[in-house]
């Protein structure tokens, strides 16, 4: 179980994070970058997760600077609200929170970042705009493929879902096309595949995605 912390931007904006530690020497570390709900049970539990497998991981509070301690869930008015606050969240500034939280948590090895949603492009553009990542992993990242044209400074894995009608499959092979230097892997699952508290939960899916991550990681993190 991890706890919050508080982090400073290089802006100086002070914004809370979770961090969890492994509970041995960490294999490195890893940024988690938020649905639009905030850092809520979902974001905590993949945290832990990873933690359990020997990374230190922190996920930055990515809504702190417009309303603090944003947890919700997945009904539709939450759905509604988590776009509300999105619509106020520029890529620039979520930007500075990500690389506050990399930061943080350099101490601990190679960081990488992964990211989920609204959380996944960010994820994406971590990649494309911020230095000293070791690699990305954006899962069904919303806005990804308007941003194609980005150029990537780390290996980059990424995951879609084949259902998922925000974001067509056949963009995705057109990404996949613009960006041989990723890998990018598709499942015959919905959006949100990989939250157990999501009606998209897909198993099958996320656990073959969390493998496809972890082997990821160890190659590029350790």
């Amino acid at each position: 179980m991890g706890q919050f912390t508080e982090l400073q931007t290089s802006d100086g904006a002070r914004i809370s994070a979770y961090d969890a530690a492994p509970a041995a020497s960490p294999r490195g570390a890893l940024v988690v970058a938020q649905e639009i709900f905030g850092v809520n049970s979902h974001i905590r539990n993949v945290c832990d997760g990873y933690a359990a497998d020997g990374y230190r991981v922190i996920a930055p509070a990515l809504f702190d600077r417009y309303e603090r301690g944003i947890d919700i869930g997945y009904t539709p008015s939450d759905i509604a609200r988590g776009r509300e606050l999105k619509a106020r969240a520029t890529t620039e500034v979520a930007l500075r929170d990500i690389a506050a939280a990399r930061d943080a948590v350099a101490s601990s090895g190679k960081v990488a970042v992964i990211g989920y949603c609204w959380g996944g492009f960010i994820a994406w553009m971590s990649a494309c705009r911020l230095d000293r990542f070791a690699c990305a992993v954006p899962y069904y990242g919303g806005g990804m493929l308007d941003a194609a044209a980005e150029r990537p400074r780390c290996p980059v894995m990424a995951h879609f879902g084949e259902r998922d009608a925000g974001i067509p499959v056949a963009g995705v092979r057109e990404f996949a096309k613009v960006h041989p230097e990723a890998q990018v892997f598709t499942y015959a699952a919905d959006h949100g595949f990989n939250c157990d508290q999501r009606a998209a939960w897909d198993p099958a899916s996320a656990k073959l995605a969390r493998e496809r991550t972890l082997k990821f990681l160890r190659e590029h993190v350790g």
